[in-house]
């Protein structure tokens, strides 16, 4: 395709809102983050790399690994060493039968400190140690600089701890299992025992946007939690380790969760109303204007303008086609492309025949003429 000479226009477009963006709120927690899924970003943070205990959010290494290395369908008789380990229960029985799928789901919602010592001991071959080793191993090919584990359940014990920004990247890892998506999601749950487990997440009922998330909590680790949440095609993550009270951390957690929404907003990025330039035809024929096919819509910042670089020709060769592709736009937070769209022709335009271009030469040589003569 032969075009003309381009223009490369860079417009600044304020295409975020015009509001600026407001600051973190309040957290009384010593420890956390909030993430952007939308561009990566660190929205807010208190020392988001501070080794910390985090309590049973251990337990979402603990289900990962055991699905790594387990069938949901394996059958496990629940050992005696699993039913003494107390505290948030499952409430299984010694020499109990149940499937990996029960002891995950077990582990996930009430947090239950005997089904993932079950996992454990399976996986391990009846050895905690083996397991916890996985858990490790694990922790380093995901990068969790941070961490270390001591045992598979997250009650305190020395050199087990993690950080915020850690518990991020552990709960996006485990997520994108569907088993772990469907079940840290889930307020209330029924094994194949027919045992009724109830979650330990509170923000599960109060907070419509949240996906999932896990809770923890033990003397030295505070009340903590790491979740995520989404509204108008926006994801944010946080973590929130330490909080002095349970009312507190699920105060923490949803107000950095609503704001971090709140930093968003969707916007039309390419708008196919817009004209992005103007082509020039040739032989007195009509201008072509460059619109895109489609609109695109994307979470643009609050308070944060997008730049929009549009490359177009000057002139076109005739005849052109309607929708005949001519230029490009693409649009961008900073560094990050948020979209592309080709721009194409809003009007078809024929080149004219030979009597037609005659008559062209012949008006512009008179013009030209009268001009000399004034």
């Amino acid at each position: 395709m032969r075009w003309g000479p381009l223009v490369v226009a860079v417009l600044a477009a304020v295409l975020a809102a015009q509001a600026t963006a407001s600051p973190p709120p309040r957290v009384s927690a010593p420890s956390y983050v909030v993430e952007s899924a939308v561009d990566g970003s660190t929205l807010a943070a208190r020392a988001p790399a501070q080794p910390r205990a985090i309590a049973s959010i251990t337990k979402l290494m603990t289900v990962l690994v055991a699905l790594e290395h387990a069938r949901l369908d394996e059958t496990v008789v629940v050992p005696r060493q699993a039913t003494g380990i107390g505290e948030a229960t499952a409430g299984l029985r010694p020499g109990e039968r149940v499937t990996v799928r029960d002891l995950v789901v077990g582990t996930l919602v009430p947090s239950g400190n005997d089904a993932a010592t079950a996992l454990a001991l399976h996986v391990g071959d009846g050895s905690i140690a083996r397991f916890v080793a996985l858990m490790n191993d694990k922790a380093r090919a995901l990068r969790l600089r941070d961490t270390h584990f001591a045992n598979p359940h997250g009650l305190d014990q020395p050199g087990h701890r993690s950080s915020a920004q850690d518990t991020v990247a552990l709960l996006r890892a485990a997520l994108r299992r569907p088993f772990v998506r469907t079940w840290a999601s889930r307020r209330v749950a029924t094994l194949s025992t027919g045992r009724t487990v109830e979650t330990t997440d509170d923000l599960l009922r109060r907070l419509p946007q949240l996906v999932a998330g896990k809770t923890g909590h033990t003397a030295d680790a505070g009340w903590s939690q790491v979740a995520v949440a989404r509204a108008g095609g926006v994801t944010v993550y946080a973590s929130v380790l330490g909080a002095p009270t349970r009312e507190a951390r699920n105060d923490d957690l949803e107000s950095l969760l609503r704001w971090a929404l709140a930093q968003y907003r969707r916007s039309r990025v390419i708008d196919p109303s817009r004209t992005y330039a103007v082509a020039r035809t040739g032989w007195g024929r009509p201008d072509v204007r460059l619109v895109a096919r489609r609109l695109v819509v994307r979470p643009a910042p609050v308070g944060r303008p997008l730049v929009e670089r549009v490359v177009a020709p000057v002139v076109v060769a005739l005849p052109v086609v309607r929708g005949q592709r001519l230029g490009e736009v693409r649009v961008y937070d900073g560094r990050r492309l948020v979209a592309r769209a080709e721009l194409v022709a809003d009007r078809a335009v024929s080149e004219p025949g030979l009597p037609g271009k005659t008559a062209f030469v012949i008006r512009r040589a008179v013009h030209h003429l009268a001009g000399l003569v004034t």
